[in-house]
């Protein structure tokens, strides 16, 4: 059975970030069909070799990405990064903001933005999991930061869907991360319950499309 969201308790800027019925985002469920947002999953290349990068993925390698604190959370809740583009911190409230993420690889960053203000930074590195994004003006206020070295990286949308496109043939080791649960492991596939050892699974990734099937978790 889907959680009730939970409300945040707005004490921060009442008077403007109380109108937009915040709830906490730590584990978002599908009341109609139970599917989880926000399951990240990404490919796992830390002790092996690098993926080769499809043609498809050429036009975004060194796009802008933007992280919005909008409506006093941070929009998307989950956002992924290449090491070669562009994180945009951007503040479309009309309070001050600051952008807090908590990197291990890359220098970690806590930068204040104006109403109206954006900020560009550069992360260099791949992160080995999802770092941390906090506005410490209004404490409610997460999402998380996927920086790794290739675009093999999806993140479940509201319907509890995942789909990573354009993956290469071969054999290789994919992340799963949930907020709620941290690692993906105790889980049902297609009915059979199974381990995966610190959330990772070695998939065999063959040409057309490849279904992991139904996976079932509860963090």
């Amino acid at each position: 059975a889907a959680p009730a969201a939970t409300t945040i308790n707005v004490n921060k800027d009442p008077q403007f970030c109380g109108q937009f019925g915040l709830v906490d985002e730590a584990l978002v469920v599908n009341k109609e069909n139970g599917g989880i947002a926000n399951v990240i999953a990404y490919l796992y290349t830390r002790s092996g070799p690098k993926p080769e990068v499809h043609p498809d993925y050429a036009a975004s390698a060194n796009e802008k990405v933007v992280l919005d604190n909008e409506k006093c959370r941070f929009e998307p809740h989950v956002l992924l990064l290449q090491t070669t583009q562009t994180l945009v911190m951007k503040n479309s409230d009309s309070v001050g903001h600051n952008t807090n993420y908590s990197t291990f690889t890359n220098p970690p960053q806590n930068i204040l933005i104006p109403s109206g203000g954006q900020v560009e930074q550069k992360l260099s590195q791949p992160e080995r999991l999802p770092a941390k994004v906090a506005c410490n003006i209004h404490p409610w206020m997460t999402s998380w930061l996927v920086v790794q070295d290739n675009p093999y990286s999806g993140v479940s949308n509201k319907d509890g869907e995942l789909v990573i496109k354009n993956l290469p043939v071969g054999t290789w080791t994919f992340q799963f991360w949930q907020e709620a649960g941290g690692y993906v492991a105790k889980v049902k596939q297609d009915g059979k319950a199974t381990e995966w050892s610190r959330g990772r699974l070695e998939v065999t990734i063959k040409p057309g499309m490849n279904d992991l099937g139904e996976i079932k978790y509860k963090p």
